[in-house]
């Protein structure tokens, strides 16, 4: 028998001991979620309850593999007969067992994203929608806009005006296509993932029979991350749950992050009154962090109306104050970064125990610059290097072939851009460009054009138009900057972005900053020597490198469920962290004041947080920053008085 007393704090354990019944388990961050849940299955199944009764719903994979191997090793019997997965996994299970309900055969496939592109391809084919000719989203952007709708249960209207209002007025077509694709999944008899979540969910609904069959076999059913579900997943469970109500969901309200994704908040704020009956339980013990950086995280979070409250407390004894940093500028900000990561790392501390986190990708780009400069390693978790991604090497290989037409990569990546021209039609193209003295002068030429293969004219003339609108500009004025301003305003690119990408905006953001940044440079030629230097010093490090000591940098969404002894959260100013745009979305204030919370509870021993006082916008010049109003509004106290939630930095050059 385990001795549960012993194993668990007494929030944890009246969690496992309870009963039955709709549960309500609201678990802070670094409270031993995971091992409560662990020890619940545990509990379970010592009380005597079959493991084939049991199911467990998690977000990933691994997380099932590994609590269970966990029940494993506590009840030291065999845990494999319980149902446990993503909901993905688990809708898939029972849908091999059901299919023929729903008219699918039992043998039915499942498509993956890439597949499932592939198929809504064949649907605009089938409609005669050509992408590449007609100013259209292309596949990968309509794919997300379906996936969107499914688990949202939105209209399509809707999910188009709140995130896609540049393609409102294709709704007619984008409905054919949404329909045409479903019907080609029937009748290929495949289902892609959303299909899983929405045809589990219909399973349940339309047949009582099956519903009664699963809910007698499932007679407990546990679910992790339930702040994370969307609307399909928390309904599939009630559904699974409602013959005998022992459902227990375990979450954070405080931590809900991902309503870009689908998931809805309501699930877990509003699962009291789905359940009256339901009890609350609160897991506010932490082990990760210090009293300090707790206090700071639950100040924060207190300022949320749409909550549970809750209290973190700390395990841990006393530490140091948080450190709020104001930097004259982001260039100062990333020096201080660096160099205190720097002095860490000299006093013993490893460069994997230290996280940059920031809101946005495009807010890490001075401190990457700095890191590389004093040879600090890191990694990024946000995605690729921020001078490595797709849309900035777009917008730089026009900049490249301006400074050196010769420039083969650089007119690879432009040419194939554009509409029909790809590897075979390129290799062509540049077989007589380069021999040409100026291939840039070449391919402005009339006669350069009309000799160039048929298809690709159109596309060539395209390209042709946009390095005239840029050579239109005079030579002192020919800036990234004003490059980046004409390729997205008169060049097209922006409605390429908003075809190609699901988070135009943001890339469109990173450019905006990109121009902004590169004014400290005096000659493009210069900054284009920084970035390739930037770029390839990254490329030289190796496999083994890459899974060597190094300092992570990371989005904050990304961040979740990490933590680190030392964390420095960049970009604490309004406009920054809460981000402006996301203030326009319904809840959108509480939202980043909980991704600001995430932020805060990574880390353990130590936390930074930091803030230019000075930007630099090349439409509105220099402009003074204010300190996040998730600071401003936890730090009324005086600066002498100890409960103060952190300790003021200020970091100017002497003028």
């Amino acid at each position: 028998m385990i001795a549960y007393e012993r194993e668990l704090n007494p929030e944890q354990y009246r969690v496992v001991t309870e009963k039955g019944g709709p549960l309500l388990v609201l678990a802070g961050a670094g409270s031993g979620k995971t091992r409560t849940l662990t020890y619940r299955v545990a509990r379970l199944l010592e009380d005597g309850v079959p493991p084939e009764r049991i199911l467990l719903a998690t977000f990933t994979n691994k997380a099932a593999r590994s609590m269970l191997c966990r029940v494993e090793s506590l009840v030291g019997r065999g845990a494999g007969n319980i149902l446990g997965g993503t909901f993905h996994s688990i809708a898939h299970r029972l849908l091999r067992s059901y299919a023929s309900r729903l008219d699918y055969s039992h043998r039915f496939s499942i498509v993956d994203t890439e597949d499932a592109r592939q198929i809504i391809r064949q649907a605009m084919d089938d409609l005669h929608i050509d992408a590449s000719l007609s100013k259209f989203p292309k596949n990968t952007i309509l794919a997300e806009i379906i996936s969107l709708a499914v688990n949202t249960e939105s209209t399509l209207e809707d999910v188009l005006e709140s995130r896609y209002p540049f393609f409102l007025h294709l709704s007619p077509e984008i409905h054919s296509i949404a329909r045409r694709y479903a019907q080609k999944k029937k009748e290929l008899q495949v289902m892609d993932f959303d299909d899983l979540l929405a045809n589990g969910r219909r399973l349940l609904r339309e047949h009582p029979d099956v519903l009664q069959t699963l809910s007698q076999r499932f007679q407990y059913v546990l679910v992790d991350e339930y702040q994370d579900t969307n609307v399909l997943q928390a309904e599939m469970v009630d559904l699974i749950a409602s013959g005998h109500r022992n459902l227990m969901v375990v979450g954070d309200d405080s931590q809900s992050i991902y309503s870009f994704r689908g998931a809805d908040f309501k699930n877990i704020l509003r699962f009291p009154e789905r359940y009256p009956d339901c009890k609350i339980f609160k897991l506010e013990t932490n082990y990760r962090s210090t009293p300090e950086i707790l206090h700071l995280a639950n100040l924060s979070i207190h300022q949320n109306e749409n909550q549970f409250p809750k209290a973190l407390k700390a395990v841990r004894g006393r530490g140091t104050r948080p450190i709020l940093v104001s930097a004259q500028n982001v260039l100062r900000q990333a020096d201080f970064v660096a160099q205190r990561i720097a002095e860490l790392a000299r006093a013993g501390v490893a460069f994997g125990d230290m996280a940059v986190l920031y809101r946005a990708h495009y807010h890490s780009m001075e401190v990457q610059m700095e890191m590389v400069r004093r040879d600090i390693p890191f990694d990024i978790r946000s995605g690729i290097r921020f001078f490595e991604q797709a849309h900035v090497k777009d917008v730089t290989s026009y900049m490249r072939v301006l400074v050196r037409p010769d420039d083969e990569l650089a007119w690879r990546r432009l040419m194939m851009m554009y509409p029909k021209i790809g590897k075979i039609t390129f290799e062509k193209i540049w077989a007589r460009l380069s021999r040409q003295e100026n291939p840039l002068e070449a391919l402005l030429s009339e006669s350069f054009l009309k000799t160039a293969p048929k298809p690709a004219q159109a596309g060539l003339e395209k390209c042709r138009k946009t390095l005239l609108l840029l050579l239109s500009l005079e030579a002192a004025d020919r800036t990234p900057g004003k490059i980046i301003d004409l390729l997205l305003n008169q060049g097209g690119y922006r409605t390429h972005l908003q075809d190609t990408y699901s988070d135009a905006t943001g890339r469109e953001e990173d450019l905006m900053q990109l121009g902004n940044f590169s004014t400290r440079f005096e000659t493009m030629d210069e900054f284009l020597n920084e970035l390739a230097l930037l770029t390839n010093m990254s490329k030289e490090e190796d496999i083994e490198e890459r899974q060597a000591d190094r300092v992570i940098l990371s989005t904050i969404h990304q961040a979740k469920g990490l933590e680190w002894s030392y964390v420095f959260i960049i970009g604490c100013a309004d406009g920054m962290i809460p981000l402006q745009r996301a203030l326009r979305e319904p809840g959108g204030e509480e939202e980043e004041r909980r991704l600001f919370y995430v932020a805060v509870t990574r880390a353990k021993d130590q936390l930074y947080l930091s803030y230019p006082v000075l930007d630099y916008s090349r439409s509105a010049g220099t402009l003074t920053l204010s300190s996040s109003r998730f600071v401003d509004e936890i730090s009324p106290l005086s600066p002498q008085d100890e409960q103060r939630p952190f300790e003021q930095w200020a970091l100017f050059d002497d003028v």
